[in-house]
C-alpha cells in the first residue's frame, strides 16, 4: 500500500481539513507530517464548526488512528486547549490519537523569540502567527532542539538549558520576560497534558501500517507557495510543505509515495505579508473576502484575496507531483459577471508564464476573461448540475494544469463536495 498525500497548492486556506474529512474513511490512519499550530484546519458538518490546529483532520472519523508526526511543532500549551475542546464535543482522542516521539516542542521562550525577531525586522516583518514556529525550526537545524520524546529522558536538565540559552539571546534584543512566568505556568499544564496520550516511533508505525496493506493519508499544512524552498522566500514559513515534506517528516521513502491530492480555491487568498500577483484592492476582492469569509481559521486575521494565478498553480503541480486536483469554493464565484484567471506574468518588457525567481517586485499579472455562470451552485449534488460555463472554466483550468479536477466543493459542509466522473 501507499501514503497517499493531501495538500494545498497556493498560500494555505484551500479548504485541507475539510477534504482530508471526507476522504479519511477510505484510509487506516491519516498522519500530520509538518507545520504547526499557525495551521488552523476548519471543519464543518452537522452544524457544528471545528479549527484543529496540531491533531489531524481524521480525528472525526471514529475508528481512524491519527498521527502527529515527526516533521511538526508542537506546542502543549496550544495543544491542551485543543484536545480539551474536541473532548468536550464529544469526540475520544486517547484512544486513537498518537504523537511521534521526533516531533520538536514549541517552548514558552520561542513565542518571546518570535516576537523579538520580527520587532528586529522592522519594516520587513514577515507577518508571522507569533506561535514560535520560525524560531523552534531554527532549534531544530542548529541542533538545539527539544523533542516529544525528551519527556522520557531527562527532560527537566534539558528544558533549563534550553530556556536560559534563550534567555541570553532575548537579553541581546532587550526583550522584556515579564510575560514568561504566565506563558511557562500554561505551558507546563500542557506537559501534563500531552503525557496523558502514546508517544510512539512514528517512522516504524507508518510503515508498518503499510507492510500491513493499509494505505495511509498524509496532510499538509499551510500551502506550497509558503514552503520555505520553493515558496515566495522570505516571505514563507518554515517547513517544507510539498509532498516531498511528507517523506522527511513521517519516514516513508519516496517509493512509497501514491496519489498527489492537490487543492485549491477557485480564486486565491494570503494572509500576512508577501507578494501576491493577481490581489485585488477594489470592490471585487473586498467582495470576495465578504463571500468566502476569508478570516484566518487560527488568527482571524482578514485574508488577502485576488483572482487564480494558473501561472503560480502549474508551478505548484510540478513541484508536488500532483495526480488530482481538488477544487475548493467554486460557489464564491457563482455572483461574478466576469471571472479572471492569470495566465502569464509581465515581467518587464517580457511575458512568461514560468514562476520568476523572485515574484515580490516588478511582476504583472496577464489575465484571460471568462464569462460568469451566474447560478447559485450551492444546493447541487451532482456534476450533471453544474452550469455550462462553469463546466468550460473548469476544463480550462484541466487544459492548462494538465491534470483531472476530480473533486468540486459547492459549500463549508462535508456533504458539499462533488466528486467527478
Amino acid at each position: 500500500m501507499k501514503v497517499d498525500v493531501l495538500l494545498g497548492l497556493q498560500w494555505g486556506d484551500e479548504g485541507k481539513g475539510k477534504v482530508v474529512d471526507v476522504l479519511t474513511p477510505g484510509y487506516a490512519a491519516v498522519t500530520r507530517f509538518q507545520g504547526g499550530p499557525n495551521a488552523g484546519h476548519t471543519l464543518e458538518f452537522e452544524g457544528q464548526k471545528y479549527v484543529l490546529r496540531s491533531v489531524p483532520s481524521g480525528i472525526f472519523q471514529g475508528d481512524k488512528v491519527n498521527i502527529i508526526g515527526n516533521g511538526v511543532v508542537l506546542d502543549p500549551a496550544l495543544f491542551k486547549t485543543e484536545v480539551e475542546q474536541l473532548e468536550a464535543s464529544g469526540h475520544d482522542l486517547r484512544s486513537r490519537l498518537f504523537i511521534s516521539r521526533k516531533a520538536h516542542l514549541i517552548l514558552p521562550t520561542h513565542r518571546l523569540l518570535d516576537a523579538a525577531y520580527e520587532m528586529a525586522k522592522g519594516d520587513g516583518k514577515i507577518g508571522t502567527t507569533g506561535k514560535g514556529i520560525g524560531p523552534t525550526y531554527t532549534d531544530k537545524i542548529s541542533r538545539n532542539g527539544l523533542r516529544v520524546g525528551d519527556l522520557e529522558h531527562n527532560f527537566e536538565a534539558k528544558y533549563t538549558a534550553a530556556i536560559n540559552r534563550h534567555k541570553e539571546i532575548l537579553g541581546h534584543y532587550n526583550y522584556q520576560l515579564d510575560k514568561l512566568a504566565e506563558i511557562e505556568k500554561d505551558w507546563m499544564a500542557g506537559i501534563e497534558k500531552l503525557r496523558q496520550f502514546t508517544f510512539i516511533d512514528s517512522e516504524f508505525y507508518i510503515n508498518s501500517l503499510l507492510a500491513e496493506g493499509k494505505n495511509v493519508l498524509a496532510e499538509g499544512a499551510q500551502g506550497t507557495m509558503l514552503d520555505v524552498d520553493f515558496g515566495s522566500y522570505p516571505f514563507v514559513t518554515s517547513s517544507n510543505t510539498v509532498s516531498a515534506g511528507s517523506c522527511t517528516g513521517l519516514g516513508v521513502a519516496p517509493k512509497n509515495i501514491g496519489e498527489v491530492f492537490g487543492i485549491f480555491k477557485a480564486y486565491c487568498t494570503r494572509v500576512g505579508s508577501g507578494p501576491f500577483p493577481t490581489e485585488l484592492f477594489d470592490e471585487t476582492g473586498e467582495q470576495l473576502r465578504k463571500l468566502g469569509h476569508e478570516f484566518g481559521a487560527v488568527t482571524g486575521r482578514p485574508r488577502r484575496c485576488g483572482w487564480i494565478d494558473l501561472v503560480a498553480l502549474r508551478y505548484a503541480v510540478m513541484i508536488n507531483g500532483v495526480t488530482q486536483l481538488i477544487m475548493m469554493k467554486s460557489d464564491i464565484l457563482d455572483a461574478f459577471q466576469t471571472i479572471k484567471a492569470c495566465v502569464a506574468y509581465k515581467v518587464g518588457d517580457r511575458e512568461t508564464d514560468e514562476m520568476p525567481f523572485d515574484i515580490n517586485d516588478g511582476v504583472e499579472p496577464v489575465y484571460m476573461d471568462f464569462e460568469g455562470w451566474n447560478t447559485p451552485m450551492d444546493k447541487m449534488t451532482s456534476e450533471d448540475q453544474f452550469p455550462q460555463k462553469f463546466v468550460d472554466y473548469v476544463k480550462f483550468i484541466e487544459s492548462y494544469l494538465g491534470v483531472p479536477v476530480k473533486i468540486v466543493s459547492v459549500g463549508p459542509d462535508r456533504e458539499q463536495t462533488i466528486v467527478r466522473k
